[in-house]
């Protein structure tokens, strides 16, 4: 196929590409304990259905232990072509308070070019992307394709590296695409390099038998949510550094965003300061962050005249690419409980790791992933760093280590992942699912392909 008739054949089936979206954004596929999972199973359902209809020839689900199943697929390469792993993942984020979400997060509604609902950009616009982007070929790949779609991602993804660690040869590829990144902007072509680890866990502090009324016994029993207040508040300084020790701040070879335009995507309050110190890029990509996600406190609304006899928090840590999770989490516990007041009890469990990844940016696919993303986009992709993480790269790394990783995707800054309100923008998927069957078409010509 020629770059017109792949872009013609993207654009034709866009109307198709954005009912599908829907289709699976209506799924409350939420793979955390406590959600119902027949929604999860729903989503690998129709994720295989999506797979089939795209002409790949052997698309099943596969069973990963402890976890949802993953949906398989695969194409064999025609002669001289290489073969190209897709990765994204069905499962979303819960949606959290619904009274900040102006429309429906799990009834998917169109507004001003943007599909609104829960996964709608995290990541079902990853699946979509690669579903539009293979049926550009109509059964006929350009190279090998296999493509892993997980259904744990957000929760637990290091249950999937076990069975890839398990199962090589089911992932071995010459590339392998995620689609579970995105652009700073919309229409900004961009490449993610560099991914930070992330590592989390569950304290809990106890200092009484039970709670106590505050009249008879506030101001000498200790309160548990003092006392884990005071902990959590001394991991950072004024300036909203890491006091941990041993957890430097890093720096990013690259350009980051403007102070304004971080302002603006983070919503950031008029008056109030960012935190931190060093450049945007340095302290977003390449250093520590450490952020409370969680308490597990009585609500406002709930609320009694108690001492607490218990309190817990839920801490997440992000590691530079360089930096070790395991480490890491020794250092931050270890400092909570050297700071941890009245001699209180304090439990720490619930671990979980993912390592970060840097990538090296050379190579034929680079290229060809470069020529396909500036016809697409207009302009030649640049080099980003992400904060988040993407635990089944560093196993991807680990497994595969003569394999390019490539990072890109239809989210954008202002998408609101993990947040109300998120969306995708529906022209920014199709410029990704053109640039992804642009790609392929150009990386089989790099290694002399005859399937043309």
């Amino acid at each position: 196929m020629t770059p017109d008739e792949i872009e013609n054949a993207v654009a034709a089936g866009m109307p198709q590409t954005v009912a599908d979206l829907k289709r699976l954004v209506a799924i409350p596929s939420v793979a955390f304990p406590g959600h119902p999972e027949e929604p999860v199973h729903a989503a690998a359902a129709v994720t295989e259905e999506l797979l089939r209809g795209t002409g790949l020839p052997h698309v099943r689900q596969i069973p990963v232990e402890g976890s949802f199943p993953a949906v398989y697929a695969e194409a064999p390469a025609p002669p001289g072509a290489p073969t190209v792993l897709l990765y994204a993942h069905y499962d979303v984020q819960p949606t959290g308070d619904l009274a900040l979400w102006r429309t429906p997060p799990f009834e998917p509604t169109e507004i001003d070019g943007a599909i609104y609902g829960r996964g709608a950009a995290d990541d079902k616009s990853g699946v979509i992307s690669h579903v539009a982007a293979l049926r550009a070929f109509q059964g006929r790949f350009p190279v090998g394709v296999k493509v892993i779609i997980e259904g744990q991602e957000e929760y637990a993804g290091e249950r999937l590296e076990s069975f890839v660690e398990h199962n090589p040869d089911l992932f071995r590829a010459d590339a392998i695409v995620v689609a579970d990144t995105g652009n700073p902007r919309v229409g900004d072509p961009s490449v993610t390099t560099s991914l930070r680890g992330m590592g989390a866990f569950t304290i809990e502090v106890r200092t009484l038998k039970e709670s106590l009324h505050s009249g008879s016994f506030g101001g000498a029993a200790p309160d548990a949510l003092a006392a884990l207040i005071r902990m959590l508040a001394a991991l950072h300084d004024d300036h909203g550094d890491i006091r941990v020790p041993g957890l430097p701040r890093g720096s990013f070879l690259g350009t980051g965003p403007s102070e304004e335009d971080f302002r603006s995507t983070a919503g950031v309050l008029d008056g109030v300061s960012t935190i931190g110190s060093g450049s945007l890029a340095d302290r977003l990509w390449a250093s520590y962050a450490i952020t409370v996600t969680g308490l597990d406190v009585p609500t406002v609304s709930g609320a009694i005249n108690a001492v607490q006899a218990v309190a817990r928090a839920r801490v997440t840590v992000r590691v530079p690419p360089a930096g070790d999770p395991k480490t890491t989490l020794e250092a931050v516990v270890d400092f909570l409980r050297q700071v941890a007041p009245w001699g209180v009890q304090v439990e720490v469990g619930d671990y979980t790791m993912g390592s970060g990844y840097l990538a090296d940016t050379g190579g034929a696919a680079r290229s060809a992933l470069n020529r396909a993303m500036e016809r697409a986009f207009g302009r030649p992709p640049r080099d980003v760093g992400a904060g988040g993480s993407i635990p089944l790269v560093s196993t991807f790394v680990r497994q595969f280590p003569a394999a390019t990783i490539l990072l890109f995707g239809a989210e954008d800054d202002d998408a609101a992942i993990h947040a109300p309100n998120e969306r995708v923008n529906l022209e920014e998927l199709r410029r990704t699912a053109t640039a992804e069957a642009l790609f392929l078409q150009e990386y089989g010509r790099e290694y002399g392909s005859t399937a043309f």
